[in-house]
């Protein structure tokens, strides 16, 4: 069984890190730049950064932020927020991450997906996916853009499939309806589209405890969990999550 992965996510909003329930009420929880180097520190796999106001302003990524926090971890690095253009792309990359995440900006340009991982390589390419639950859509579930403030129209799995088929090579699959109430992880959306898409699913919105990261790992079938307010507020390091996960037969890169 290949070894799953923890991914911390610092929202950034004013060069701040911050947290929200469900995109709600966000409060300032400290410096993006000291936070990363903390969870580099603990073990986290991997870091992803969204700006999560650059797409409602319409501005581009802040790139001097970007490389101050690359330059502290040595572990993959994912950057999301306000990148709509190739050259966008190129700059964040070469401002020290690794990958980058399209959400609102490849709904708007669903050729953007196919001409960076022409350029980059799929490996760098993640398509960040907002989701609400929604009956009227044919698998339940709607797709968000603009930090939840817009309906796409899009169905969850049919844009999942297409963002796929158009180049993305990992999917950071948020459930808008569980972000940050520390309740679980929407384990039916998770397994939905990991059954449904041949690339990696990091599932993500609503991590509280190691046994909510072992559901979405295993019944879940995601890759990767995405977590944020249970190591923020100091209730887990990532050390103790990983030696939970691995005690329940998660296999973990300790």
């Amino acid at each position: 069984m290949l070894k799953k992965r923890i991914i911390i996510c610092l929202d950034v909003k004013d060069g701040r890190t911050t947290k929200g329930v469900k995109f709600q009420n966000n409060i300032d929880i400290g410096d993006p730049v000291e936070m990363a180097a903390e969870y580099y520190r603990q073990g986290v796999d991997e870091l992803v950064f969204y700006d999560i106001i650059a797409s409602a302003r319409g501005r581009g990524p802040i790139l001097d932020l970007i490389s101050r926090v690359a330059q502290q971890v040595f572990i993959p690095f994912c950057v999301g927020g306000g990148i709509g253009t190739i050259e966008d792309i190129r700059s964040t990359i070469l401002a020290g991450a690794e990958k980058v995440s399209l959400n609102s900006q490849a709904v708007r340009n669903p050729g953007l997906i196919t001409e960076g991982a022409r350029v980059f390589g799929n490996q760098s390419i993640v398509l960040g996916m907002d989701v609400r639950r929604d009956p009227t859509k044919p698998s339940g579930f709607g797709t968000t853009i603009n930090g939840g403030r817009v309906d796409t129209g899009l169905d969850a799995l049919e844009w999942a499939k297409k963002g796929v088929s158009l180049g993305a090579g990992e999917i950071v699959l948020n459930s808008m309806d569980a972000d940050g109430t520390k309740n679980g992880y929407d384990i039916e959306l998770t397994r939905l589209i990991s059954e449904n898409v041949n690339v990696p699913v990091i599932a993500s919105g609503g991590g509280g405890t190691p046994k909510h990261l072992a559901d979405a790992l295993t019944e879940g079938k995601a890759d990767a969990a995405l977590i944020a307010s249970m190591v923020h507020n100091g209730t887990y390091t990532v050390g103790q999550i990983k030696n939970e996960l691995n005690a329940m037969g998660v296999p973990m890169r300790m």
